[in-house]
Order: C-alpha cells, then sequence, then structure tokens
C-alpha cells in the first residue's frame, strides 16, 4: 500500500519544518549529489559503520571519501542524502503524508529535534548491528529512512485510527493508520530478519536502522509530545 494523504483536519500549524526537511533532502540529491551520481560526495559524507566505530576515515581510490571533518558528523549529514530517485521519492512520500501531523502536535522545534534525533539513534541501531555481525562495516549507508521511521513510530502511537488514504493495487482506499503503518514494519521486520543470512554486501543490514528508528519514535514521542507546544 502506497500512502497518499491522511486527514489534517486538526491542524493549527503550518507544516515549516517538515516542508523545508523535504526541501533540503533535494536540494541535497540534486545540487550536491548531482542526482545521486557524484561518488565523490555520497562516499565523503555517508556513514561508514568502521568509521564511526573507530573514529578513522575510511578513503577510497586516493581521494575519493575523504572526509572534512570528524567521520562522527557523518551521523548527521547522512540523513541528508539519498542513493536515487526511488530512495529520494520513497522516504520523502512518507515523511509528507506522515511528518506534518506530528510537527503540529509537538510544535516546530521539538519536532525537528524528535527528527533529527530518531535519525541518529536509527543510524546507530545500524552500526550496532554491523558491529554485532561483523557484516557491511565498509559499506556507506545515506538516507532518511531512519529519522522517517521515527515520524512513523510517533504517528502510529499518536494516531493509531487516523484515516490514510492509500493506494492500494489500482484502488485508492482509506484504512486506519495502524493498519497502514503496521504492514509497514512488519514488512521491516520480516526482511530484516531474512536479511540476516545474506552474504556481505547484501545491504539488508540497513533494516535496522528503520527498525530502530520505529522503536525510538514509538519511546520517544510521548515526551515531545506533551511538552508545551507553543513554538
Amino acid at each position: 500500500m502506497i500512502p497518499l494523504g491522511d486527514d489534517n483536519s486538526d491542524r493549527i500549524r503550518t507544516p515549516y519544518v517538515n516542508i523545508g526537511l523535504i526541501i533540503l533532502n533535494i536540494v541535497v540529491f540534486v545540487f550536491y549529489q548531482s542526482f545521486g551520481s557524484d561518488n565523490h560526495f555520497t562516499a565523503s559524507f555517508s556513514t561508514i559503520p568502521h568509521e564511526i566505530l573507530t573514529g578513522d576515515d575510511v578513503v577510497y581510490e586516493g581521494n575519493m571519501g575523504v572526509t572534512p571533518f570528524s567521520v562522527y558528523l557523518t551521523i548527521f549529514t547522512a540523513m541528508f542524502m539519498h542513493g536515487g530517485l526511488a530512495h529520494l521519492g520513497g522516504n520523502l512520500l512518507y515523511l509528507w503524508v506522515f511528518g506534518d501531523n506530528l510537527e503540529n502536535r509537538m510544535g516546530h522545534l521539538r519536532y525537528l529535534l524528535f527528527y533529527l534525533l530518531t535519525g541518529i539513534i536509527a543510524t546507530l541501531c545500524h552500526v550496532g548491528l554491523c558491529f554485532f555481525l561483523q557484516k557491511d562495516l565498509f559499506t556507506p549507508s545515506l538516507g532518511a529512512s531512519g529519522a522517517i521511521s521515527g515520524v512513523l513510530g510517533g504517528y502510529l502511537l499518536l494516531f493509531p485510527k487516523n484515516q490514510v488514504k492509500v493506494l492500494f493495487i489500482a484502488l485508492i482506499i482509506r484504512v486506519p493508520a495502524f493498519i497502514t503503518l503496521g504492514l509497514w514494519i512488519a514488512l521491516q521486520l520480516f526482511s530484516g530478519w531474512g536479511s540476516l543470512g545474506e552474504k556481505e554486501g547484501g545491504g539488508g543490514v540497513a533494516y535496522a536502522a528503520h527498525i530502530g528508528g520505529f522503536v525510538a519514535g514509538l519511546m520517544l514521542v510521548r515526551y515531545f509530545a506533551a511538552a508545551p507546544n507553543d513554538n
């Protein structure tokens, strides 16, 4: 099921932060990654688990992949890069549909902090599983998926019965959010479990970021939503 929209009838805030995050991801992909073709930029600013675990910059092919600052900051920069148009489009579609509701409930600043924090936790979950499995330690990781997974976890807890308009096969129907997002996390769990047996380079370990971000969203959303949200 592909989400197309949801219930925004209670909106009292324009989602400036959510819109800004979407625009920032597009700008980075188009102008800095050159639509994903600039491998030098991508290798330099993606998260490489070995770098995070050791603090050492991994350099590919001479000058390619040199990170111009602490490698630990790539945990942040990698959140705003994508591997291709499908990767970018899929992530931003989910952010567009579900992020504005959280920003409306939390307020602008708290929503931004929630987004970044769940994204960082998601990346650390990915790095941790890579270390545990000794797999994909030198494979660059990038994308907003972890942070957006946190948004989805928060949305599921706050708005489980919200009606979500989805494209299902060739039909547009409305289903409760707990079904839409429940199926999404079930797919991540199933795919992540299946990927554990893959060989190096299979890329399946990245599901740890999706699941970690989702769980972080579930656990943290009440703290951010419960605070006075007058900003």
